[in-house]
């Protein structure tokens, strides 16, 4: 199961990230920025433009923020050029950790995620050394309370989902890249409520640490979550559902 999707959503359920609402709009617009200056501004033809723009509209970013930023990225974006790079290493307890940035500054980023996994008691690894560890896929997390079991795996795999799996209080529906928005869509007509719904990169193996490392691995998660440059933070922790919930305040 994916155990940072589960964290993810249980922050933005308590409103965890609130506070830096404008750094979250920033690394949003930065994502729609790249995807309308390679592949254009229209996200009919733009599927990386689509996802950003669906990414940015899920976290409540403004109209004007987002077609601000499509504007910039279809301008050739003068003076801003990002590129696209990815970090791995290990947290406390052996959990393997990838992070994927876009960043105007290769040394400042590399530099920043070094110092934020050696004070959180982890290490940056190679290219390559924990990536082959996950799994591009669609995640979808949905609310066990109230939801028929029935209607939500019929709708979610005839919309192409690959499974559909209980995950404590949620439901983990998991789809390939390719089906996500279909499966996305399916739900969404057949009225069926969703917290959160990303690609991400799923763990092929979990693993499950102690409540200190636990903690550990969760400090160091949301520091790299916090970092201008960072992306996305994935990470193949299986932590019990009622330390998350401690933890998240």
């Amino acid at each position: 199961m994916s155990g940072h999707s589960k964290w993810s959503t249980i922050k933005r359920k308590k409103g965890a990230a609130d506070a830096k609402r404008g750094q979250l709009f920033s690394k949003l617009a930065r994502a729609i920025i790249v995807a309308a200056k390679e592949g254009g501004p229209d996200p009919v033809t733009n599927a990386a433009l689509t996802t950003a723009i669906q990414k940015a509209r899920d976290n409540s970013m403004p109209k004007d923020n987002i077609e601000r930023a499509i504007r910039r990225g279809a301008g050739g974006a003068a003076g801003e050029s990002y590129d696209a790079m990815s970090y791995e290493g290990y947290a406390p307890g052996g959990v393997a950790v990838y992070c994927t940035t876009l960043t105007d500054n290769r040394n400042r980023t590399a530099s920043d995620l070094r110092s934020i996994f050696t004070r959180n008691g982890g290490s940056l690894g190679t290219p390559g050394s924990v990536a082959w560890q996950f799994d591009r896929k669609g995640v979808i997390m949905v609310e066990g309370g109230g939801v028929d079991e029935e209607a939500l795996l019929e709708t979610a795999l005839d919309g192409g989902a690959e499974d559909v799996a209980e995950d404590g209080s949620m439901w983990q529906v998991t789809a390939d890249p390719s089906e996500f928005m279909a499966v996305r869509e399916a739900l969404e007509k057949a009225g069926i409520a969703y917290a959160s719904a990303e690609l991400t990169m799923i763990p092929k193996v979990t693993i499950a640490p102690g409540e200190k490392e636990a903690r550990q691995v969760l400090r160091l998660v949301d520091e790299l979550e916090e970092n201008d440059d960072v992306q996305g933070v994935y990470a193949n922790f299986d932590i019990p559902e009622e330390v998350l919930q401690v933890v998240a305040g």
